[in-house]
């Protein structure tokens, strides 16, 4: 009884082997890359975050005392990083989100050879932004004379003297956007622009046939309909990016932290506490607060462009 029972499991295991073996064979590799640079450094930041460790000494447990102190001691998180970070994700996370979508939906009207030249256009900032943000927008923004926007200004006696675009408080975070939002035509960009291309042309001539007869009216009820897949994974990607934002601030500014801490995002007090101050469980317990949010604009845009099973 019992060898008929071993048969019949081992027969089970090696029907299902053949069946679905090939299938997880495929994605092993990616799954062990994930577990390793991804689940693993997740993890092992979620247990710094209730320590005290210096990179020297032993982590030594301290129980949930970094996150009171991030929320009720951290006078700069609550008062500058937190706000510049909303600020920041609310204006460019849908901005850059929006714009990638009308951008994507009229190009797919262009023929291919001039469709595919403007996408490359519109996607190469975001390949080059560190060296575009370098030699573009710090000349354009330099303090001097010298600098474009300030000699532009000057010819025009708009003002009469150089403006420290990049040192000022007062224009930093405006400046941080503009520059992130030029360059967030990424790949989330360029799957918006493949889900529009793939849209069935029936739909149309059928949408048209139900009373559909604006422009509007068909984006609204056939291609984001059509496309919450890509409209989905534009949005984690939008999401992650603008989160992930930190360099950006330091890079125009030329410190971290940036002046009077105008441009100080999440990243930035990660990078202070963690590679400054060599703080690293108070930085880890930034970045669960981090992952949190994240999680949670992502868990919203899942709600508005899942698709329905």
């Amino acid at each position: 009884m019992a060898i008929n029972v071993m048969k019949n499991t081992n027969s089970r295991i090696g029907k299902w082997a053949q069946k679905e073996g090939s299938a997880y064979a495929f994605i092993s590799m990616y799954a062990l890359m994930f577990f390793i640079f991804i689940m693993v450094p997740v993890l092992v930041a979620f247990l710094l975050s209730f320590t005290f460790f210096d990179t020297i000494q032993l982590p030594r447990l301290i129980g949930l005392k970094n996150y009171v102190v991030l929320l009720t001691q951290d006078d700069i998180f609550m008062k500058y990083v937190l706000p510049n970070t909303i600020q920041f994700a609310v204006i460019v996370g849908p901005g850059g989100y929006i714009l990638s979508f009308v951008l994507a939906w009229i190009l797919a009207q262009l023929p291919k050879v001039p469709r595919t030249i403007m996408a490359l256009i519109l996607y190469s900032p975001s390949m080059t932004s560190g060296v575009a943000m370098t030699v573009v927008w710090l000349t354009m923004f330099s303090g001097d004379q010298n600098g474009y926007l300030n000699s532009f200004l000057l010819g025009l006696n708009v003002i009469q003297e150089p403006i420290q675009w990049l040192q000022s408080p007062q224009y930093l975070m405006t400046i941080m956007i503009i520059v992130t939002l030029w360059s967030s035509m990424g790949v989330g960009f360029l799957a918006m622009l493949a889900g529009i291309l793939e849209i069935n042309p029936e739909l149309y001539e059928a949408g048209s046939l139900d009373g559909i007869n604006t422009r509007f009216q068909e984006i609204f009820y056939i291609t984001i309909p059509s496309m919450k897949p890509q409209m989905l994974f534009g949005a984690v990607m939008s999401i992650v990016s603008t989160f992930q934002a930190g360099a950006i601030g330091v890079t125009l500014s030329g410190g971290n932290p940036t002046p009077q801490y105008a441009g100080q995002l999440i990243v930035n007090h990660i990078e202070d506490f963690g590679f400054l101050r060599y703080e690293m469980g108070y930085a880890a317990a930034v970045s669960v607060v981090l992952l949190l949010m994240v999680l949670l604009f992502a868990r919203v845009a899942n709600k508005l462009f899942a698709s329905e099973q």
